[in-house]
């Protein structure tokens, strides 16, 4: 155990994280060189594309007579969850800075959650070798940070190797070995992740905090309480390979050979069957923060669509989705997800991997919702969502916003906090041209192109993280939208009320733009508050009835445009409004 050292590097996203476990398994000979390729730990395709890693992956490295397990975490703010018990599987972490860009509000959150398990630091700036690199000012930066002299601070390049065996040797010196445990005790370990396969099912991914395990042990999942037998166990180089067995302070795998959902998630403790000791502390299943229902395009589909959900939620326990049903798109699931990225992930997969075409319908988050009857709903869906004269009250979700900016971009953000009601309530000079901010808002107005704006405003300087607060008071409505008096429901949202007559202007124009003209006169309107706030009508498509006349008296045309009339009327009263597929994309997409 004196020679395992266990360590994660943590960064913002694009930081250089991947890259740089690159050259330490380059150097460590951990990968033949001829196998060598960019991001050798992002195993999808999605990931590659996009330079981001979705999900974690760990690596045992041999250097210099020890044993080197790494575990490469997600940088983005929705995986945050999973991060933290990957910290916990580890003593110390490498705190990564880009050159270029500095202290990022994400480098700060997660280095905060890192000094909370007590981990030992290592302070590095990669990408020294770039033209645009700020070497000393970005040392300084994180010197103040931690509150250590810039000496103690070293450089790398992931991309050239630079700096990185120097690295590896204050992994070796600095970071802790495992503490022992005295005495012979039953196994015990935590699950920080887990992977599935069509053959060898459910594979879990371990830290031993003490004993041992070999094949064949019987052994249990304290949280969820299934009991099987260890087929296999082993470590990562970065593929499995198998060992004889996991001991004290190793990170591993273990194969379950389970092939249903919803066993395993992350943080549970997985022991020996007797060990009577209770779970390790700080476990929690992740809570849903975005809903969306997805659909699919075919109702042929939906049977497929099943399958393929329950096949992710294998991979990502943080998935939940249940059936539900709309008159107009059919039957399909109402998802939930950790946020935005792993909505977009999470429907990419399902059109990638299972090659499906679905309908994303607009995302939205919880509510806590009392009627003036005294009773309380939790509406997760607008067409769930009671009418304005039956609520009492109603809570939703705040978060808690770090944002970090140079000090010339201010004024712009501020007048954008101020259209997304956050409440500022914290300002701090970080260096000579950079503030930070902390800022309370609701979680909807996150959700409305919030990073996006801020992105723009700052010329993509400002970075943003955000954790979830307790819920509060929200002054938010239903808004639905009507077609010949028919509401809706894809269209309906939940939104709040100082924004409800520019948003039913928004919608109705849009809907009329998109919307096909039918054989009568139908009116698009949106309600909200009791009242209709906004109104459009469509035109009816005219079909020349007198085309086939030739002259003669002009009563004999009015007789049948009378009669055309007649028949238009008949039919607003009784005719149905076709909105074909394309505009359900257009509008909720």
């Amino acid at each position: 155990m004196n020679n395992i050292r266990n360590f994660t590097i943590i960064a913002h996203i694009d930081h250089g994280k991947s890259t740089l476990a690159d050259r330490m398994i380059e150097i460590t000979h951990t990968v033949e060189k001829r196998k060598m390729k960019d991001q050798v730990l992002d195993s999808m395709d999605l990931e590659r594309e996009r330079g981001i890693t979705i999900k974690m992956q760990p690596v045992h490295m041999d250097y210099k007579g020890h044993s080197l397990n790494l575990i490469d975490t997600p940088g983005h703010i929705d995986f945050s969850y999973e991060v933290s018990r990957a910290l916990k599987a580890v003593e110390g972490s490498i705190l990564l800075v880009d050159a270029t860009q500095g202290i990022q509000a994400q480098t700060m959150s997660v280095l905060e959650m890192a000094k909370k398990f007590k981990h030992t630091i290592i302070p590095v700036v990669n990408k020294v070798d770039s033209p645009y690199a700020r070497v000393e000012e970005i040392k300084e930066e994180v010197a103040k940070l931690l509150d250590i002299p810039t000496s103690d601070i070293y450089e790398t390049s992931g991309k050239t190797g630079l700096g990185v065996m120097e690295l590896l040797d204050a992994i070796i010196e600095k970071i802790p070995s495992p503490k022992k445990e005295e005495g012979v005790q039953p196994f015990r370990s935590l699950v920080f992740d887990f992977q599935y396969s069509n053959h060898q099912g459910l594979i879990v991914y371990i830290r031993v905090i003490r004993g041992q395990i070999k094949k064949r042990d019987q052994v249990l999942f304290k949280v969820a309480g299934n009991t099987f037998t260890a087929n296999d166990v082993g470590i990562f180089t970065p593929g499995p390979k198998s060992t004889e067995s996991l001991s004290s302070g190793e990170i591993g795998y273990v194969v379950t050979g389970i092939k249903e959902a919803g066993v395993v998630t992350v943080g549970d403790t997985l022991t020996s069957v007797t060990d009577t000791e209770e779970a390790l502390s700080g476990y929690e299943k992740p809570a849903p923060v975005v809903w969306a229902s997805i659909y699919p395009e075919s109702q042929d589909d939906f049977e497929e669509l099943k399958r393929s959900l329950l096949k992710l939620q294998l991979t990502d326990s943080s998935l939940a989705f249940e059936e539900e049903s709309s008159g107009l798109l059919g039957r399909g699931y109402r998802c939930g997800f950790l946020g935005m990225l792993h909505l977009e992930i999470a429907s990419e997969r399902l059109q990638r991997e299972f090659n499906l075409s679905i309908i994303v319908t607009i995302p939205t988050i919880t509510y806590e919702v009392t009627t003036k009857r005294g009773e309380k709903r939790t509406v997760y869906s607008p067409v769930n969502f009671p009418q304005d004269g039956d609520i009492a009250e109603v809570y939703e979700p705040w978060v808690s916003v770090n944002l970090l900016m140079p000090s010339s971009y201010l004024s712009p953000i501020m007048t954008i906090l101020y259209e997304h009601e956050a409440q500022i309530i914290d300002t701090e000079t970080f260096s000579d041209d950079r503030v930070a901010l902390s800022v309370e808002m609701p979680l909807r107005e996150l959700m409305r192109r919030f990073f996006e704006k801020i992105k723009t405003a700052s010329s993509g300087y400002a970075s943003v993280s955000y954790e979830l607060l307790p819920n509060r008071k929200a002054e938010v409505t239903r808004l639905d939208i009507l077609v010949a008096d028919e509401v809706i429901p894809a269209f309906s949202k939940i939104i709040a009320k100082r924004l409800v007559e520019e948003e039913a202007e928004s919608s109705v124009e849009r809907l009329h733009k998109v919307l096909p003209r039918q054989q009568f006169v139908a009116k698009i309107q949106a309600q909200a508050l009791g009242r209709i706030i906004s109104s459009r009508t469509l035109k009816a498509l005219r079909k020349d009835v007198t085309g086939h006349l030739y002259g003669g008296d002009i009563t004999r045309k009015r007789k049948l445009w009378d009669k055309q009339k007649k028949g238009k009327k008949r039919l607003q009263q009784t005719g149905k409004v076709q909105i074909p597929q394309e505009v359900f994309m257009k509008m909720i997409q």
